[in-house]
């Protein structure tokens, strides 16, 4: 690879929720589905199809010759609106949001009154390390992303992910120290539908674009910055 670009997927019907949950106060997000089948939003939608504008009017040879995507349906769907019939689409399992077994579809407020034990253990060990009961921390996430790495075989290759993969590739790509990885994470929301980027010199990835979202606005779609449990309340 000399270039490596991720897209995060637009706006889901979670985000949604996950915003409502959280300025209401309530414990828990109100989803119905599993995680893997979470929709998108109109406005995800929107986003979508604003990013196949975009691509349609690139040159080709900045077009990636791979595509991955995460196999969640948020992801997938946003990868076909924005590069439908691409020749090279694939799809890896490597690629899927962080799992959050016991905490799953809980708000940073459920969390801390239904397992203060856990923000105990998530204080000593860490963010970055920190595994909830059933779930996965953000080096389980990062063991997965550099396996997945090792695996690309595109010269430009564009990933269609999450939140928590914008940050892992900084830290996976570019050697971030997990201090400066979770300080950075913190204080970053990475807008549905943005595309992150890094080339290759001198033999070491260098960040190109850092959560570029103008192409939305700029084809029809307003970008939004709903953030995503998995980096927020766990």
């Amino acid at each position: 690879m000399d270039w490596i670009g991720v897209v995060r997927h637009g706006e889901s019907t979670g985000n949604v929720a996950r915003e409502v949950a959280e300025s209401g106060g309530h414990e828990v997000i109100d989803i119905r589905q599993r995680d893997a089948d979470v929709p998108l939003s109109d406005g995800g939608v929107a986003q979508g199809r604003a990013l196949g504008r975009w691509f349609a009017g690139m040159p080709r040879e900045q077009w990636p010759d791979l595509v991955v995507s995460s196999p969640y349906l948020r992801a997938l769907d946003t990868a076909g609106l924005a590069l439908r019939g691409h020749p090279r689409m694939l799809v890896d399992e490597r690629l899927r949001d962080r799992e959050l077994g016991v905490l799953d579809l809980l708000t940073t407020h459920g969390v801390a009154a239904r397992y203060p034990e856990e923000l105990v253990r998530k204080r000593r060990l860490g963010k970055f390390y920190y595994r909830p009961p059933g779930g996965e921390s953000w080096a389980d996430v990062a063991l997965r992303l550099r396996s997945l790495l090792r695996d690309l075989d595109g010269r430009r290759v564009l990933l269609f992910g999450h939140e928590i993969t914008h940050f892992l590739l900084r830290y996976l790509l570019e050697h971030l120290p997990e201090r400066d990885l979770l300080a950075y994470a913190h204080n970053s929301v990475v807008p549905n539908g943005a595309l992150s980027s890094w080339r290759r010199e001198g033999g070491r990835w260098v960040l190109e674009e850092e959560f570029k979202s103008d192409h939305l606005r700029a084809h029809g779609a307003e970008p939004t910055e709903t953030e995503d449990a998995t980096t927020r309340s766990a």
